[in-house]
């Protein structure tokens, strides 16, 4: 039996694919490779094993999800294949929106056609908006911020209705801030463009591929200014699938939401200074104005993962650095 990972070549999907492997499960990977390269398929397969399946081709074409079902022995599914940029999704509203919902139902109804009934959702913490405190909890209040956040606020009502009337099993996975790398410095994250997200933008400055840094307001109620954020070790947010996959075949039955971070906030400007430490000399970056919608602080309450999954993040911001800096220096370009 099998563990198919769809949009297992995008970072947090390979990445998973490799703590899959090292948990003793089999994989297979399905990937159209529109925002990710086949060469992380090839660098997962040298850390685990080289006949991982890896089916090409888009969800939302029939033919794809009856080859992934029909050719391999599938019985529980992770799910990231998606569009992912906040940005973008503002300008692309409707290929968002029939990208990621699509994909989902169609991946959903799939499952129902083979039998297959355990399956996690890769969320976002984005369902919650605007957080109006902090650490956040699975109960606090959800909405969305942009089309991206609504489409993972819409997938995870998709999901819980047909938790609710057929045998479907899910946990919806709401994750914080990725970051980091394989300790091998072999896979990492490669975005597509400019990076969105502050770390590997901080690491493309570091390789000299961009200019400097731009901190987006230091005048925020925070103990230096700048945003606070929760951020977690890609590998420790893969593990988090592990044990997802397992409490499903323990019993855990339903839709279930759980939040996954590290319980701890780090600013915009530690972030900073915790990469130059790893790079070993000063990340240049200057300071502009907020952007609108961005919120103070944010992090996430711990305690329901680790009782559900039995699961707590055991990596903190140093080595999350320390790794992606690895990854980044071995690969200047990343997997090109």
């Amino acid at each position: 039996m099998a563990t198919l990972v769809t949009g297992g070549a995008g970072y947090i999907g390979s990445h998973t694919a490799v703590a899959l492997h090292d948990a003793g499960r089999d994989v297979v990977l399905v990937d159209n490779f529109s925002n990710s390269s086949p060469k992380a398929v090839d660098a997962l397969r040298a850390l685990t094993t080289p006949d991982i399946a890896c089916v090409e081709g888009d969800l939302l074409d029939p033919a794809t999800l009856e080859r992934a079902f029909t050719d391999h022995d599938i019985d529980e599914v992770i799910h990231f294949a998606a569009y992912k940029a906040v940005g973008e999704s503002v300008e692309k509203p409707l290929d968002y929106y029939g990208n990621n919902l699509g994909s989902t139902i169609a991946l959903a109804q799939a499952m129902a056609d083979h039998g297959v009934r355990r399956l996690v959702f890769s969320s976002s913490c984005t369902v919650y908006g605007q957080p109006d405190e902090n650490p956040v909890t699975e109960a606090a209040p959800t909405g969305a911020e942009s089309p991206y956040g609504w489409t993972k606020f819409m997938s995870e009502q998709i999901l819980t209705d047909a938790a609710n009337a057929t045998p479907l099993d899910v946990v919806l996975l709401r994750y914080f801030n990725p970051v980091g790398a394989h300790p091998s410095g072999t896979l990492g994250e490669d975005p597509t463009g400019i990076p969105n997200n502050l770390v590997p933008f901080l690491m493309q400055v570091a390789v000299g591929r961009l200019e400097k840094a731009r901190v987006f307001g230091t005048d925020y109620d925070t103990p230096d200014g700048s945003g606070v954020r929760d951020y977690i070790h890609v590998m420790d947010l893969a593990e988090a699938h592990v044990a997802a996959l397992d409490a499903l075949s323990d019993g855990l039955s339903g839709a279930t939401a759980v939040n996954i971070g590290t319980g701890v906030g780090n600013s915009v400007l530690e972030v900073i200074a915790a990469v130059a430490e790893a790079v070993g000399r000063p990340i240049p970056y200057e300071i502009v104005d907020r952007r609108s919608g961005d919120i103070a602080m944010t992090w996430a309450a711990t305690e329901f993962a680790a009782d559900v999954l039995g699961w707590r993040a055991s990596r903190d911001l140093d080595e999350m650095v320390r790794d992606h800096w690895r990854w980044q220096s071995q690969n200047p370009n990343g997997f090109e």
